[in-house]
């Protein structure tokens, strides 16, 4: 799906303590992260995929498969939905535990360092009111559930893109993809069909931002902007991202 700004008018634009203020003082009692670009900057699905390529963890004709499906998608030839599942059913038949321990070198690694600290206050302060927080992300769960540990997150509160795992080997069944619509409805499944606060950062995250009591779009992408301009959403940028938005 394109990501691409419209002429609509930029939304209000909230300062780090304008931006706790305002979350803290809505008082959630849930509140739903995005994760890749929300919590942390860049995409982990994707790097974690090339990492695996790279390091030999997936064969020569699983990469080159799943890099034919990639190239496809950036052409508008493959949706969101597909490649996003597809992703997690390339790693079909190889033990979980170890790619368990991939996701965790490849977390430390690549992404520990991208993780936004004003978001990871912000986690910990609405922990500290009682919030329950949950994590939805199109990624796999073995990457999301590793990288929630840094915010105190366990994996029964991750609804990520997952497949089935039997007697310890990956398979290729699909259990849930959420993205777009997707997210809104593994919410409902989850049995939080209106989160009092969610924060996402792309138009995969609209739906969900769009069940929410409170939506804040955190570090947002062209197209995620006009929608705030549109609901009314003032917009968030962690000061590592701040400066590649500037005028």
């Amino acid at each position: 799906m394109t990501d691409s700004p419209s002429n609509s008018a930029m939304p209000a634009r909230l300062t780090p303590l304008q931006f706790e203020a305002e979350v803290l003082a809505a008082q959630p009692r849930t509140a739903v992260f995005d994760c890749d670009g929300t919590l942390w900057t860049g995409d982990a699905g994707i790097g974690f995929m090339t990492w695996t390529m790279d390091v030999g963890l997936l064969s020569r004709n699983a990469s080159d498969w799943i890099d034919s499906r990639h190239r496809l998608y950036r052409q508008g030839e493959v949706s969101e939905l597909a490649i996003c599942g597809e992703m997690v059913q390339v790693y079909n038949g190889l033990h979980e535990d170890e790619l368990r321990r991939a996701a965790a070198e490849y977390f430390r690694t690549h992404i520990d360092a991208q993780i936004f600290p004003e978001l990871r206050a912000l986690v910990t302060k609405l922990q500290q009111q009682g919030t329950e927080i949950w994590a939805v992300s199109s990624t796999n769960n073995w990457v999301i559930e590793e990288g929630v540990k840094r915010f105190d997150l366990p994996a029964s509160r991750v609804l990520a893109a997952c497949v089935e795992v039997e007697n310890g080997i990956v398979t290729s069944k699909l259990i849930d993809v959420p993205t777009d619509e997707g997210k809104a409805e593994s919410l409902r499944r989850a049995g939080i069909p209106h989160p009092d606060a969610v924060f996402g950062n792309s138009i995969h995250d609209a739906a969900m931002l769009q069940i929410a009591r409170r939506a804040f779009p955190v570090n947002p992408s062209p197209a995620l902007i006009d929608i705030a301009a549109t609901h009314g959403w003032p917009v968030f940028y962690p000061e590592s991202v701040w400066t590649d938005h500037r005028a």
